[in-house]
């Protein structure tokens, strides 16, 4: 099969909630024929030594990365978005990189995101609270003490059984629309300094027109619509926040009117444009759907030197 692209550079392993090994997502890249795979896990670069080295066994080159998950709160929008990563070989071999990576991307899921929950609960319904709802305040330890993987539901039992709270009043604590909702993910100033500290960091806005898809798909989750990510835009490009190189512009999750449009924005922000499939599964969502041309890897790869 004839394409018009040589690498795919967003997909994801059993590192986070892929279904291939490190080793098998490489693999199928060099049987697809392609010239570079990236491996951009879910916050966390656990896979990329795995994948490196099969890259090499395989004679393909893996461009490692990762896909940042970025909550946000505001007026207009609450929910994540994603931002990828790319990271130059070099740096992987940086202890001090890897230790600092890791402890701000774990802030965005398991014990740091309940942790970042129970205090926005408590900031709005604790005793001292802007609406005064619990008789004491809420403990992560008494969520924790429920699962070691903590869910929604783990928050409505203790809100229910220690609290003593009914279902509507459990549902204006924790419903999707609550002031005191946190969307998984870091705060964008969680990143910052990472960023700062390792400017080598190529830096990409994650499919940033999925949200506007016509109809269903299953690349667009739960993202905001193009007017949304148009309000972000100027949050994303000041380079004391986070900066950006480069916008996913190739997706399968783009309509091709989206994709000329983040061409455009490519074009009027000065950014490289990346792109990929996005790849979990060997069905529904797999390899090799679309990726970047050889110069547009090249634009990546030398930034990556």
């Amino acid at each position: 099969m004839s394409r018009n692209f040589v690498a795919d550079l967003h997909n994801h392993t059993n590192a986070s909630d892929g279904e291939y090994t490190p080793t098998e997502l490489v693999q199928a890249a060099a049987e697809l024929g392609l010239t570079a795979v990236g491996v951009t896990d879910h916050d966390t670069l656990n896979g990329l030594d795995e994948a490196l080295a099969a890259g090499r066994e395989a004679g393909i080159r893996v461009v490692p990365g990762v896909e940042v998950s970025l909550r946000f709160r505001r007026d207009y929008f609450t929910g994540t978005l994603h931002y990828l990563l790319y990271i130059p070989h070099a740096l992987l071999d940086d202890a001090e990189f890897r230790r600092m990576a890791m402890a701000i991307f774990s802030q965005g899921r398991g014990a740091g995101l309940v942790r970042a929950r129970v205090a926005a609960i408590n900031a709005e319904f604790g005793p001292a609270g802007k609406t005064p709802l619990l008789q004491r305040e809420l403990t992560a330890a008494e969520i924790e003490a429920l699962a070691t993987n903590v869910t929604r539901r783990h928050f409505a039992l203790a809100l229910k059984e220690n609290h003593g709270l009914d279902k509507g009043q459990i549902s204006a604590l924790i419903g999707n629309d609550a002031h005191s909702y946190v969307p998984s993910g870091i705060d964008m100033a969680q990143l910052t300094p990472l960023l700062q500290k390792y400017p080598q960091l190529v830096r990409v806005f994650a499919h940033p027109a999925a949200g506007s898809f016509p109809g269903k798909s299953l690349y667009n989750e739960v993202l905001p619509p193009i007017e949304i990510v148009d309000r972000l835009m100027p949050e994303y490009l000041d380079e004391d926040i986070l900066g950006l190189d480069g916008l996913e512009v190739h997706y399968p999750g783009h309509a091709p009117e989206h994709e000329a449009l983040m061409a455009q924005w490519a074009q009027k922000y000065g950014l490289m444009m990346t792109g990929g499939s996005d790849c979990h599964d060997r069905v529904e969502r797999p390899l090799g759907v679309t990726g970047v041309s050889q110069d547009e890897l090249d634009a990546l790869l030398a930034r990556l030197i």
